[in-house]
């Protein structure tokens, strides 16, 4: 079991990351792919495998703490790591937390195939590890710095292509888009967290 990889980022595309060691390139779905760029060098990454039956992937995060998020969140039925991701890549980590706590079905079903079936799960599951959850979840930080398909922006494209990976309704990221466009000269990374506060306040 991989624990982390060091390496060059060599892609960026709005699904995933590859990061080259020592010339192998591995394929990392993570969060926001936004938050690396190509080029950059000795870059940490942790990572977690999932094995299936057809499929082997990797997934990425920042942070130790991140990824501790990511497993308690997968460790529930009904919640992938696909889900999971598209969770963790709303940066509101403290807005999950209190959701969690307060029993707010409603906002965790904001999330990409999360109904309310797998919200009540989540909320069950994870209230008597709270106080586990809070201590790891503090601790992360994506550290963001760096229309459809159909904007002049590429930075904005990029951002919508990223909601999309993340597996938001063409419907939803349609709505945001038309507050997005009315932004100018953002990154990639700027566009995808506003994307994502949009989504989660609709």
């Amino acid at each position: 079991m991989y624990e982390y990889l060091t390496g060059m980022i060599s892609m960026v595309t709005p699904n995933y990351i590859v990061v080259d060691v020592a010339g192998v390139g591995y394929q990392v779905q993570v969060a926001n792919p936004y938050h690396y760029s190509e080029g950059q060098k000795n870059v940490r990454v942790y990572v977690y495998q999932s094995v299936s039956q057809d499929r082997l992937e990797l997934f990425g995060f920042v942070s130790q703490s991140e990824k501790a998020l990511f497993l308690k969140l997968i460790s529930i039925s009904g919640i992938g790591p696909k889900s999971a991701l598209a969770i963790l890549a709303n940066p509101d980590h403290q807005g999950l937390i209190d959701a969690i706590a307060s029993n707010d079905v409603a906002y965790l079903t904001k999330f990409p195939k999360v109904g309310k079936k797998t919200a009540s799960r989540i909320i069950i599951e994870l209230q008597d590890k709270f106080d586990t959850l809070t201590t790891n979840a503090g601790q992360v930080s994506l550290d963001i710095s760096s229309q459809p398909l159909g904007s002049n922006d590429p930075q904005l494209n990029d951002a919508l292509a990223a909601l999309k990976a993340l597996g938001y309704a063409e419907r939803d990221v349609n709505k945001v888009k038309r507050s997005l466009i009315k932004e100018k000269g953002l990154t990639t990374d700027q566009y995808l967290r506003h994307g994502l506060t949009l989504l989660s306040n609709n």
